[in-house]
């Protein structure tokens, strides 16, 4: 999966908006992150706790978490090895938690 299609996907969302800079866009909705690019090949997505870890099992291979991002609401989708659904479904999960 490749950063045009997160931003296709992200901005597809209802009030998403795309933020940050070239090197490092975001998308949010009302100021509220979605999702953030943390270098070229790994995107950082807001999704709850246990989402996460729903995730993680799931995908152990596209998601994981740094040990100092396991209190936060993250998690990593590493795209150069990603499965485009997953990632999608990972960030309509923030979407859906972020809007309310």
């Amino acid at each position: 999966m490749d950063l045009d299609e997160v931003g296709r996907h992200a901005e597809s969302l209802p009030d998403v908006q795309r933020k940050g800079t070239e090197a490092r866009p975001g998308w949010v909705i009302r100021d509220r992150l979605v999702a953030r690019l943390h270098d070229p090949q790994t995107l950082a997505i807001r999704v709850l706790l246990d989402e996460r870890e729903a995730l993680l099992d799931s995908h152990p291979d596209i998601f994981g978490v740094l040990p100092r991002m396991e209190a936060h609401h993250k998690v990593e989708a590493y795209l150069d090895q990603a499965d485009p659904a997953a990632v999608c479904a990972a960030i309509d999960l923030a979407w859906e938690s972020q809007r309310r």
